[in-house]
């Protein structure tokens, strides 16, 4: 194992992306101009371009138009307001961030707990080692606990070895959450961080982010995750060179010449997560909207304790209402006995489960939603821009479609049974951040037709507009020009192709997660595998290579006929729809792509499995 992470024990993260009050003013006005453009095209497909002589495919073309233009207003909601970088002051002694405090006098009292289930001892000790050097400015009080859920003695061995705490409990009741609840029940830290099994928090990661603190609303502030074991890749006229020899080597040279440096293979599965913390996260601090994603995270005790009790509190009255409902009803009495009431509050709260981290498959992001919505205490959050902890990255796509299956499955549950647009006290501003988040995992239902909209055309002719006129590239082009300015500008300093990509070939899993909840199925709870899972992947991406083969098939099949005997085809029908297929193609190649890509025989394969 250690052979395998002395190869990035060099990397550092890059610094955050800088603020500019003159960008941020051109995205605006660059992002209300792509709007409106974008709101004309969509009156005049619905309004001048459908083809009503085959409305069962115009209409559902324009409905995910619709459908994908408004997940564009959320977006550009989402991404309206960055604010400057600037870091508080880290507190001295716990006053400074409980001001009535009796024991405001002491030193702060830090909890690091690393929640670890199945994962390698050895693992885990890296990241304790990195723990036990963070540095503060003034004198503080770091414990650092593992949380193991495996109760294995090798993990107990390594807390022992390291000095540190060890905390396990007889049950895994509330996988994740469960494992924190039972350790803040036998800890007490004014402040605690959640680490996974595989985060290496950096030194400085007290002394920049405790500062936030000394505001006595904020609850939790976020740092960016940073995936250090990220595969670099290699140029493309190296890459060439390898595959086809010199001529391969010189042509990829001039291809760069051209359009700039091209690395192959760097990243296989899009995890960089720059694009969600430096832009998508980072943009919600101007509505207090920012959630917490778990590891990295940084906590104040008594928000977390104190939303628990309230959130229990609700619970208890409601399934104490709900009963005495009941008997009411039963036994046609308007009062019932204080003795029996009595006795229905107990059996409530003994029912109940008093929870610091909401149990279920995504509990940061619904511990997030809980904490917001306590208009009464107003509660804050903070994603802070700078990377404080390094984690690995999935290593092979069952492991990608394993952690990306819990995402889209566990919000899209949380949508569909505790829908924060209708919960009480949170913002308009707090709900439409939420909103964004919950509808881009509907995005698949649209994003099959976008896909399979150009191979219907290319087989029948039937086209979803009443004709590919020069009206309809007047209406098409300046919106989808004015889009691309703005997501540019919105976006800069990050590349969006290979997100964008990821989103639209994501499509398989995520209509798996919708039906799985619309069906009432379990989100099950699984540990995102650490190690590389050996096999062949290919049949993980099968939906996405018959989109591959289908449009090629179908752009052969429409220049066939176009070019060989009467058809409803038009030239014009024919070039759109293939370049339209082509990018859905491209974004398609990306995922295929990572099902087959192996890790170079230089970048380890020891006993860690990698």
């Amino acid at each position: 194992m250690d052979n395998y992470f002395r190869k990035y024990e060099d990397r550092t993260p890059e610094p955050p992306l800088g603020y500019s009050a003159t960008r941020e003013l051109l995205w605006q006005f660059l992002a209300v101009f792509a709007l409106v453009v974008g709101a004309w095209y969509i009156w005049w497909r619905w309004t001048g371009s459908l083809n009503t002589e085959a409305l069962w495919f115009a209409i559902p073309l324009a409905v995910a138009e619709t459908c994908a233009f408004f997940g564009l207003i959320l977006f550009v909601f989402n991404l309206w307001k960055d604010d400057p970088i600037a870091m508080p002051e880290p507190p001295v002694t716990l006053r400074d961030i409980a001001t009535d405090n009796p024991d405001g006098d002491r030193v702060l009292i830090v909890d690091i707990m690393f929640a670890t289930y199945n994962e390698d001892p050895e693992l885990v000790r890296l990241g304790i080692k990195d723990a036990k050097k963070i540095t503060y400015p003034h004198p503080i009080d770091i414990r650092i606990h593992v949380l193991d859920d495996g109760r294995r003695n090798e993990m107990r061995k390594v807390a022992e070895d390291e000095g540190v705490s060890y905390i396990s409990r007889a049950t895994n009741e509330g996988f994740k959450a469960g494992n924190l609840r039972h350790a803040m029940e036998q800890t007490s830290g004014d402040l605690l961080i959640i680490c996974d099994a595989d985060t290496r928090p950096f030194p400085t990661i007290l002394r920049n982010t405790l500062g936030y603190f000394t505001d006595p609303k904020i609850a939790w502030v976020q740092t960016p995750q940073w995936f250090y074991d990220l595969p670099e890749g290699e140029s493309l006229d190296a890459s060439m060179g390898q595959r086809f020899g010199k001529v391969g080597a010189t042509i990829g040279r001039g291809i760069q010449n051209v359009i700039g440096p091209v690395q192959v293979g760097n990243d296989p599965f899009v995890s960089d997560p720059k694009m969600f913390y430096d832009i998508i996260q980072r943009r919600r601090n101007w509505a207090n909207g920012s959630f917490c994603c778990g590891a990295g995270s940084i906590h104040r005790r008594e928000a977390v304790m104190e939303t628990a009790l309230r959130s229990f509190g609700t619970k208890v009255e409601t399934r104490t209402h709900a009963t005495e409902e009941i008997i009411t009803v039963t036994n046609k009495e308007r009062d019932i006995a204080p003795d029996l009431m009595d006795a229905i509050r107990t059996e409530a709260a003994t029912t109940e489960i008093l929870t610091p981290y909401k149990f279920h498959v995504s509990e940061d992001i619904y511990t997030s939603i809980l904490m917001h919505s306590d208009r009464e205490r107003g509660w804050k959050s903070k994603m802070h821009p700078i990377v404080e902890s390094k984690m690995l990255s999935p290593q092979d796509l069952l492991t990608w479609t394993v952690q990306r299956y819990k995402y889209a499955g566990g919000s899209l549950d949380i949508l569909v049974n505790d829908n924060p647009l209708f919960r009480r006290g949170l913002t308009f501003s707090q709900r439409v951040m939420y909103a964004t988040t919950f509808y881009s995992y509907l995005a698949p239902i649209w994003n099959v037709i976008f896909l399979v909209a150009p191979i219907i055309y290319l087989f029948t002719g039937v086209s979803p507009v009443s004709a590919y006129s020069a009206d309809f590239f007047w209406h098409l082009i300046p919106f989808l020009v004015t889009l691309e300015l703005a997501m540019m500008v919105g976006t800069w300093g990050v590349s969006g192709f290979a997100a964008k990509s990821s989103y639209l070939s994501f499509f398989p899993l995520g209509l798996r997660a919708i039906w799985a909840v619309i069906t009432g199925q379990k989100i099950s709870f699984k540990v995102t595998p650490k190690a590389r899972q050996s096999g062949n992947f290919l049949a993980l991406v099968r939906p996405q290579m018959a989109i591959v083969g289908l449009t090629a098939l179908a752009s052969v099949w429409g220049i066939s006929v176009l070019l060989l005997g009467p058809t409803t085809h038009s030239a014009t029908g024919i070039i759109s729809n293939i370049l339209w297929g082509f990018n859905n193609c491209l974004a398609m190649f990306g995922i295929i792509a990572a099902a087959l890509w192996v890790p170079k025989l230089d970048e380890g394969t020891d006993g860690y499995g990698l």
